[in-house]
C-alpha cells in the first residue's frame, strides 16, 4: 500500500488543531448541524456519524440545549497508526433556546449518524387571534334602562 505524504495538508491539520485547541470551534466543527422552522416547532439535524446512542447526552438548563456525545475510534492492540483523520473524543455543543420554547416537549431520535431534536414553541408563544364582541344590531332602551332626568325648578 502507497502512501502520499503532503505537506501542505500536513500543515494545514496542524494549523487547524493549533488553532481550534479550545475545543469549542472544533466540536462544532465537528458536530455540524442545521437549524430550521416549520410551522409551529423548530428542528435540529445534528450529523454525529459513529457515535454510539447511548453516549448521547441532551441537557436543558433553563434557556440553553447542551448537546454531548462521545465518539471512540480504536484499532487492534499493536497496530501502529499510517493515518487518523476521524475525530474521537468528547463532543459538546450548546444552543441559546429563548423562552418561547415548551421545553418538556422537545423529541430527540438518532438515526443512520444524524441526531434529529424537534423543538416546539410554547402556546404562550405561538401567534392567535382575538375575538371582538359586538352587538348584533341597534338595542332597545327599556324604561326600566332609561337614564333619570334631572327636573330643574324656575
Amino acid at each position: 500500500m502507497a502512501l502520499t505524504f503532503d505537506p501542505f495538508r500536513e500543515m494545514d491539520r496542524l494549523t487547524a488543531r493549533l488553532l481550534t485547541g479550545d475545543g469549542v470551534t472544533r466540536a462544532a466543527s465537528w458536530m455540524p448541524m442545521d437549524l430550521y422552522r416549520v410551522d409551529d416547532h423548530y428542528v435540529v439535524n445534528v450529523d454525529l456519524p459513529g457515535v454510539d446512542p447511548g453516549s448521547i447526552d441532551l441537557d436543558v438548563d433553563g434557556s440553553t440545549l447542551t448537546i454531548a456525545a462521545e465518539r471512540t475510534i480504536g484499532a487492534a492492540e499493536g497496530a501502529r497508526w499510517l493515518a487518523q483523520e476521524r475525530p474521537a473524543g468528547r463532543f459538546t455543543r450548546q444552543l441559546a433556546l429563548g423562552r418561547d420554547i415548551d421545553m418538556d416537549a422537545i423529541h430527540a431520535t438518532y438515526e443512520n449518524g444524524v441526531l434529529s431534536l424537534s423543538i416546539p414553541i410554547a402556546d404562550r408563544a405561538k401567534p392567535r387571534k382575538i375575538a371582538v364582541e359586538h352587538s348584533a344590531g341597534p338595542r332597545e332602551i327599556t324604561h326600566e334602562e332609561a337614564p333619570a332626568t334631572v327636573e330643574s325648578s324656575s
